[in-house]
């Protein structure tokens, strides 16, 4: 046997798979954390090494080509177990590293804030933890996240997901003050004739009130001289009796239990599918990810 013939690493199997995975060297090489040029050298050195093109590339895509498709379905499984035995060893003796992004909206962060976070950072003091909260909606995949969390009906179809919440609401709040001044409506074409505080979401457009009762739907461009584009910002205008403001439950809540603001309308705020936490349906979990999902199964959940 010639012991001179090298054999791929594990790396060097990764470095190939992310690209097949985001068909992008640039992508791929940000979420390694190298250069894409770097990236472009393992994966040339990769072909060379097994004597085959693993990746058609032009200056606009990257594809896989017959012959990658067929390494990552052998060796994709050999590195889901070795991923998956490193991981259980580094479990098992507390040296869980490296990083976990998760991408979702204010209230979402909000959320895992409130319980996960800390469970997860006690278990795991040495995982870099990177919550980003915004509220437009992105590709996780595309811009590097390991998961997202987003309402059930926002979460594209083709993740997995787990859901955080059963259910939620929205709900249309007041304040006394506001309601003294002006009859709490009865039905949603009464808000015709209120001031409503209105939200400007991320993609400039605003949002449509939407209510439902028993089999009657309806979505309202509500008038109003006040637009914010966040649902805080729209409970506190609610507090000063700038008028009538429509937002998720989580955020009402505390101003409800003090008696700063009542709800109008709640017979037509039905239930919603709540949060749920999302991520790519892949050969590969990031362990890290993994670790995250035990810390939601296993603590305290608002859908348990």
């Amino acid at each position: 046997m010639n012991s001179s013939i090298k054999s791929p690493t594990p790396a060097e199997l990764r470095a190939f798979m992310a690209v097949a995975e985001h068909r992008s060297f640039r992508r791929a090489a940000d979420l390694l954390g190298v250069t894409p040029s770097a990236l472009s050298h393992v994966v040339r050195g990769l072909e060379e090494m097994l004597s085959a093109r693993l990746l058609h590339r032009t200056t606009r895509s990257v594809s896989v080509t017959e012959a990658g498709e067929q390494l990552i379905l052998r060796v994709a499984p050999l590195l889901a177990q070795l991923e998956g035995a490193l991981d259980d060893f580094a479990g098992a003796n507390g040296r869980r590293t490296g990083s976990l992004r998760i991408n979702g909206n204010e209230a979402a962060i909000s959320l895992l804030l409130a319980w996960a976070v800390p469970s997860f950072m006690q278990r795991h003091p040495d995982v870099q933890l990177d919550l980003v909260a915004e509220g437009r909606l992105i590709d996780i995949v595309e811009q590097g996240f390991d998961a997202g969390v987003r309402l059930g009906e926002a979460v594209p179809k083709d993740m997995v997901a787990i859901a955080l919440e059963a259910e939620m609401r929205f709900l249309a709040i007041a304040s006394p003050a506001y309601l003294r001044r002006h009859p709490p409506p009865g039905t949603p074409d009464d808000l015709a004739r209120h001031a409503c505080i209105r939200q400007r979401l991320p993609s400039g457009k605003r949002y449509r009130w939407e209510f439902r009762k028993r089999r009657q739907e309806v979505a309202i461009d509500v008038p109003g001289t006040l637009t914010l584009d966040h649902s805080q910002l729209m409970v506190e205008a609610a507090i000063a009796g700038l008028g009538i403001a429509y937002v998720p439950e989580l955020y009402a809540r505390p101003a409800l239990q003090q008696g700063q603001l009542v709800t109008v309308l709640e017979d037509w705020c039905p239930r919603i599918p709540g949060l749920q936490l999302y991520f790519p349906r892949s050969r590969h979990m990031p362990p890290n990810l993994r670790a995250f999902i035990d810390v939601l199964r296993a603590g305290r959940s608002p859908a348990s």
